[in-house]
């Protein structure tokens, strides 16, 4: 576990969200080669102040570029390395007693901080995973009966190896439904990979990550996520997103369909993907880059769909192709 606080110059952006954008890619940029659909998707995470889960076999840069993101913020960042025997107080805290003032005194775990990244999530057990359940979702804890609130802004962006490799638990439902999206990275490019290849032949990852520097602050992150939730957005495409979701309820390839949770979070990242996507407002195609990763991790195949291979994703494509996209 590792916490490092940071600085940056203070100043005043004519244009928060646009310089937000285009400094954070502009750095990302110079580390992480390809996986662009990742790291745009954890952008509009972060615009949209939402908890982001990211899957992929080992060694496809998940941890990297979670901490090259975290890195970025003038914030505080801790990590948090998810094992068998992790316990609920090695996450959140736990009271101490204290000779000299004979009381216990409460102490904080890696979970107090700003940006959080917890690498290879599935890889504790339930009784661990239930403890995040209460600050994903309210942004605070409860010790013994006394509540300890996380300090704005607060993010985890969770890594997590596919659920079929050894030593992974599957995460709970209810876990589940409070990221704000689930990213399935992929392998390289041929092309990438040999830029990968080149870029490590001149200057080693670790050194690379020594080198980065916040570019943006907490009150010009704050200022962004505030203009974000102001996007105009037609009521047609409202309605468009409450179709989607309404529809995986009754899907008979669904055993469990999205929770209302999912529309709110499918609103706010098409918000943010039109302003990654140089717009003020929401156009069809946002909404449909986002039913993806924000409905994956929150609908459950029936045992028959699975048993023939069918995935999440391709349930969800044959679902929004039945529906009227609005013009």
């Amino acid at each position: 576990m590792e916490t490092t606080e940071t600085s940056v110059p203070q100043h005043i952006e004519t244009n928060p969200l646009v310089a937000l954008t285009e400094r954070i890619q502009d750095e990302i940029q110079k580390i992480i080669v390809g996986q662009h659909q990742m790291v745009n998707l954890l952008l509009a995470g972060l615009l949209a102040d939402g908890h982001i889960l990211i899957e992929g076999v080992p060694g496809v840069a998940k941890t990297l570029t979670a901490k090259l993101l975290s890195r970025l913020i003038d914030a505080q960042f801790s990590r948090i390395q998810f094992t068998p025997d992790l316990m609920p107080s090695d996450v959140l805290g736990t009271n101490v007693f204290n000779p000299q003032t004979a009381s216990f005194q409460f102490k904080p775990g890696p979970i107090f901080g700003n940006m959080i990244l917890i690498d290879e999530i599935n890889r504790a057990p339930a009784k661990t995973q239930a403890a995040l359940f209460e600050v994903m979702e309210e942004r605070q804890i409860t010790v013994d009966g006394t509540t300890y609130p996380m300090h704005p802004p607060f993010m985890v962006i969770a890594t997590q190896n596919p659920i079929e490799h050894e030593g992974t638990y599957r995460l709970p439902e209810a876990q589940l439904d409070r990221f704000m999206m689930k990213i399935n990275v992929g392998y390289p490019s041929l092309e990438d990979e040999i830029k990968i290849l080149h870029k490590q032949n001149e200057t080693a990852i670790i050194q690379q990550l020594q080198d980065v520097k916040p570019v943006i602050t907490k009150d010009q992150l704050a200022a962004a996520r505030q203009q974000i939730r102001e996007i105009h957005v037609e009521p047609k495409l409202i309605e468009f997103i409450a179709k989607i979701i309404y529809e995986t309820r009754s899907d008979r390839s669904l055993y469990v369909g999205a929770s209302p949770r999912a529309s709110v979070a499918l609103l706010q990242v098409s918000k943010a993907l039109g302003v990654l996507n140089g717009r003020s407002f929401v156009i069809p195609e946002d909404i449909l880059t986002a039913v993806a990763p924000v409905l994956r991790h929150r609908i459950s195949l029936t045992p028959e769909k699975e048993m023939e291979g069918v995935t999440t994703d391709d349930v969800l494509k044959d679902l929004v192709a039945k529906l009227e996209i609005p013009r």
